[in-house]
């Protein structure tokens, strides 16, 4: 609700020391109490991804933090970055972000955050600033404008219906969209899809799993291919060796050797894609909290595979394969192995996210295994320029 008028003006202030950040990582608790499909995030997991000492993002980036207050009450919060490793924007300006975006329905509270982070950029000589990112597009991506009625997966955003509006009476334009494709596991494939599959494997392509024993390795070689597929797409910020580390560490409790799977050619690893059970699903009751019981019950939950949603966050097939009718097949073979896969699990929904609208291989992929898209999410921008 908009604030009255005459209410205090709106300060905004740098989320400096241990307790400012602690206000503005718990913030969205606050915010959005009421809406039934908000899922908190785990505390500690926020302070580690938002500390420079513990997110190698931070090795090729910079980033600030602030917090909205009126009347003393913290309203809102925001962050900007400058990736050294993003691409330009459109018009060939050097790019900033804003993420981590959450305020009360105010049109003063958000322009002044907006207003923020705009100044941080235009002080670093960028010309255009979108988002949100949260903080890389490797991360938490887009602002939610459709699909708003179920809970987002794992390292999905979820937001106010509000929020897209105030962005855009802020003069923000949406610049790309990107969808949430989700697949239940049961159902047959459609007739088309059934009859390609059954035809095998070209010659010479085989499928494997995950390796868990040399699972630094693996990660490596997924990240390779993931790095090589990607480049030259939109917004594409490659994975650094720091960054490879770092994901083998947090998703080492995630990852089940039957749910990650590699196309090789010849002995070479051509292809892959990973499907993640859906942490979010675990922690829903955990209220964001870890302590006193928190880490017990998340971790029975993930060994026991509690779980029976999941997500597939990469995927990707080299270059020199992509282009020719292995590149279209070969994702197909690996998702269906998947399906299978989770299905035997005991996952009964997997989401494939996110999708570039614009992406027609990709979305025809999540059509051809039976997926609908079921939400959207908006990448805003804006130029910089007087």
């Amino acid at each position: 609700m908009s604030a009255e008028w005459g209410s205090p003006p709106v300060e905004v202030v740098p989320a400096a020391g241990r307790a400012a950040m602690e206000a503005f990582i718990r913030l969205p608790e606050r915010l959005m109490a009421g809406d039934s499909s908000w899922i908190a995030p785990l505390r500690q997991e926020r302070r580690m991804a938002l500390s420079a000492r513990h997110n190698p993002f931070f090795r090729h980036a910079e980033a600030a933090f602030w917090l909205a207050r009126r009347g003393g009450r913290v309203v809102g919060r925001i962050s900007a970055q400058h990736d050294r490793l993003a691409p330009t924007a459109a018009d060939g300006s050097a790019a900033g972000h804003f993420g981590l975006l959450a305020a009360e329905d105010d049109p003063a509270v958000f322009a002044a955050l907006l207003g923020t982070a705009e100044a941080w950029c235009r002080a670093r000589g960028l010309g255009h600033v979108s988002g949100p990112f949260s903080l890389s597009i490797n991360e938490e991506t887009g602002l939610l404008v459709q699909g708003f009625d179920t809970p987002p997966m794992l390292m999905m955003p979820h937001d106010p219906p509000y929020a897209g509006a105030h962005l855009e009476r802020l003069g923000y334009q949406g610049e790309q969209d990107l969808l949430a494709y989700r697949v239940d596991t049961a159902p047959p494939l459609p007739a088309a899809t059934t009859a390609l599959v059954r035809r095998g494997l070209p010659e010479g392509i085989v499928l494997r799993p995950l390796r868990r024993d040399r699972l630094r390795q693996e990660v490596g070689l997924l990240v390779e291919i993931f790095n090589e597929a990607w480049s030259g797409n939109w917004g594409f910020v490659p994975l650094t060796p720091e960054e490879v580390d770092a994901m083998a560490a947090a998703l080492k409790p995630l990852l089940r050797e039957r749910l990650v799977w590699f196309a090789e050619a010849e002995g070479r690893a051509v292809a892959f894609a990973v499907c993640l059970p859906n942490l979010n699903e675990a922690i829903r009751d955990l209220s964001g909290r870890l302590l006193p019981l928190g880490w017990a019950k998340l971790l029975w939950r993930l060994k026991a595979g509690r779980t029976t949603t999941a997500r597939v966050p990469l995927m990707g097939v080299r270059r020199d394969y992509a282009d020719g009718m292995l590149g279209r097949l070969l994702p197909l073979f690996i998702v269906d192995t998947l399906r299978r896969e989770a299905l035997a699990q005991g996952i009964q929904t997997i989401e494939m996210s996110w999708v570039l609208a614009g992406n027609r291989p990709m979305r025809r992929l999540a059509e051809a295994v039976g997926g609908e898209a079921y939400k959207t999410y908006r990448i805003y921008g804006r130029s910089l320029a007087a």
